[in-house]
């Protein structure tokens, strides 16, 4: 089986030496800023059944997402991690994030439960 080539917008071959394939423009995604963030925060049970603090909704890089978690996560004092476009916090602290979240200006609020 061959790979196929992603950037060939349905041309299979040209002769043409000078022949440039025609470039894909993908938009660029930036982080929105802290007040057009619209994020939900909710408490879910992940692995054995513990508890986990979890905020979804993040728009932007994945760096920037991390930033926020590892921010959320010293400020908790407690451990988690970034998976699938979410911040995962060990533990109840929903009421205690909601208030750090909306001190440096993002839109949040609780969901579910």
């Amino acid at each position: 089986m061959s790979k196929k080539n992603k950037n060939t917008s349905g041309i299979m071959y040209s002769t043409d030496p000078g022949f440039q394939y025609p470039a894909e423009h993908e938009p660029a995604t930036g982080t929105l800023p802290a007040q057009q963030q619209n994020l939900r925060i909710f408490l879910d049970r992940k692995g054995g059944g513990k508890m986990v603090t979890a905020i979804a909704g993040f728009v932007g890089t994945t760096d920037d997402l991390e930033a926020l978690g590892k921010k959320l996560k010293t400020k908790c004092g407690v451990g988690g991690s970034v998976k699938d476009g979410e911040v995962l916090i060990q533990g109840d602290f929903r009421d205690k994030i909601l208030n750090l979240l909306t001190a440096d200006g993002y839109k949040a609020k609780k969901a579910g439960g």
